[in-house]
């Protein structure tokens, strides 16, 4: 698996967190940046990563900002993306299983470095299940084919 993550200032620490953690795990990612805690635009950030996914360089993304909420906004302007904001470790399988989400945001002001760590480790070992869900999943790609043109 390889990975595109990025985040503003907000969720700069997480990310950092977070790419420690890959770093033991051996999975493959790349930094988009920020790289400080100097303040930064999160959509600057999420379109880098939304289109290195959407694009099919990347498998998947992890985008942070302090809520997860406005870096989750603007990755999913990206046609073909499918980012879920996911601060508890249901939501995060759930996404994958049933949405095949493709980034997971998270706000580093919402929750701690722990479950931060819960909730990646969860959604990346999670898959998508397709069968019904499929169908589901192919109705949001027709509302952006609608609505994208």
């Amino acid at each position: 698996m390889k990975l595109a993550l990025g985040s503003d200032h907000g969720g700069f620490r997480m990310k950092e967190m977070i790419k420690a953690y890959l770093r033991t795990e051996n999975i493959e990612f790349e930094d988009f940046g920020t790289a400080d805690e100097n303040a930064v635009d999160y959509p600057d950030f999420a379109e880098k990563v939304a289109e290195a996914v959407a694009g099919g360089l990347y498998d998947r993304g992890i985008l942070i900002c302090g809520t997860g909420i406005g870096i989750g906004i603007a990755a999913n302007k990206v046609p073909g993306i499918r980012a879920a904001l996911c601060h508890d470790v249901f939501s995060a399988r759930a996404s994958r299983e049933h949405n095949n989400a493709n980034i997971l945001t998270m706000g580093e002001r919402v929750i701690g470095p722990g479950l931060a760590l819960e909730i990646v480790k969860t959604w990346l070992a999670a898959e998508f299940s397709g069968g019904r869900h499929a169908c589901r999943v192919e109705k949001i790609a027709e509302l952006e084919r609608k609505y994208y043109k």
